[in-house]
């Protein structure tokens, strides 16, 4: 029988507020990006690694399983810990557990605390462990890749391999040819560093790579997948936004490919994250109170609920102010003020007609 890997993958908390243009979060699209791109993730990051799993047999994750080998571990906030099962090619009877950090803020005690997991997830399934880092921060001579402690003779050495996200800043132009989705991560990471401070170079680059994944021949699908992560990372103020929704229009046009600007990529996709987010926060607290699961089930089911709606209102806010630039308080107060049904009705609406009195 082949072998299964248990691959943990953890994003920490960024923590940056150095920003006039909207604040970056890198910890909730880099857990979707991950959740939905592990495979390309490997592929680009850690090939050696990635050419020992049996992709085509999936991978599953098991969140659960591991909240009880991080529940105790007093190491700061972590916004997203992942844990998945893999399967090996070589049909040795092993487990492997690749313990991934995603981490964006340079941290004194990095190498400890990838240490303290490894010890954890060891002690927990007695298998051999495999450390991974992703550091995503920008000071370029940052680089933990070792913990080590010794004393009258006993000494030990953790050591792990890293990619560093800063040293693709000089290999754009092969991010830029590679048809992984995770480049589009990648530069998107870095133009949400890099940008900060000027929002007109911010809109230039988004719509770079809005248009890049046009032009890499991607689906549909995963058009609006990677658009959501370069979305959530490059966001802009609403005056750029206005001007970047107004360009994306028009390429989409010359393009006949109307993805992005749709009403399931702004509305449902961002509804159905808010939601899960909003749901996941009171399902806790329910959970606390009424019985752990189903609180946060039913949290769930009405924080994805409020969450559609307001992704729709989100979703039709954005396309009028591209549609109508001079758009009226009013108009804006209507859409704030409409219930579900007029909300879907506008958005039937909110394509076609041509001025901003009709809809």
């Amino acid at each position: 029988m082949c072998a299964r890997a248990i691959l943990f993958v953890s994003i920490a908390d960024n923590g940056s507020t150095r920003l006039t243009t909207p604040s970056i979060d890198f910890d909730s699209p880099w857990k979707e990006a991950l959740e939905e791109y592990l495979e390309d993730f490997f592929a680009l990051f850690f090939p050696l690694a990635h050419a020992e799993i049996d992709w085509a047999r999936g991978h599953v994750f098991l969140d659960k399983e591991l909240q009880q080998v991080v529940r105790d571990a007093d190491l700061g906030r972590r916004l997203v810990d992942k844990l998945a099962q893999v399967w090996r090619w070589d049909g040795r009877d092993a487990w492997v557990l690749a313990h991934i950090e995603v981490q964006s803020q340079e941290e004194h005690d990095f190498a400890q605390r990838m240490f303290v997991y490894f010890y954890r997830l060891y002690d927990r399934y007695a298998r051999e462990v495999v450390s991974l880092a992703v550091l995503g921060d920008e000071r370029a001579e940052w680089r933990p890749t070792e913990y080590t402690l010794g004393l009258w003779g006993c000494s030990m050495r953790f050591s792990y391999p890293i990619a560093k996200l800063a040293d693709y800043r000089a290999r754009r132009a092969e991010l830029e040819a590679s048809a992984n989705p995770f480049a589009t991560v990648v530069l998107a990471h870095l133009a949400a560093q890099d940008t900060r401070g000027d929002a007109a170079q911010r809109r230039q680059i988004k719509l770079t790579l809005t248009r890049r994944l046009y032009e890499r021949g991607y689906s549909r699908e995963r058009v609006l997948s990677l658009f959501r992560f370069i979305d959530w990372l490059l966001e802009l103020s609403p005056e750029q936004e206005t001007l970047f929704w107004r360009d994306v229009q028009e390429y989409e046009e010359e393009q006949t490919m109307p993805y992005v600007t749709s009403v399931e990529r702004i509305g449902l996709a961002r509804g159905r994250e808010e939601g899960c987010e909003e749901g996941r926060e009171e399902g806790r607290e329910e959970g606390r109170e009424e019985g752990r699961e189903e609180g946060r089930e039913e949290g769930r089911e009405e924080g994805r609920e409020e969450g559609r709606e307001e992704g729709l209102r989100e979703a039709l806010r954005r396309i009028a102010r591209a549609r109508f630039p001079m758009a009226t308080e009013a108009l804006d107060r209507r859409i704030t003020e409409a219930d579900r049904a007029a909300l879907d009705r506008m958005l039937d609406r909110v394509s076609t007609v041509q001025t901003a009195d009709d809809l």
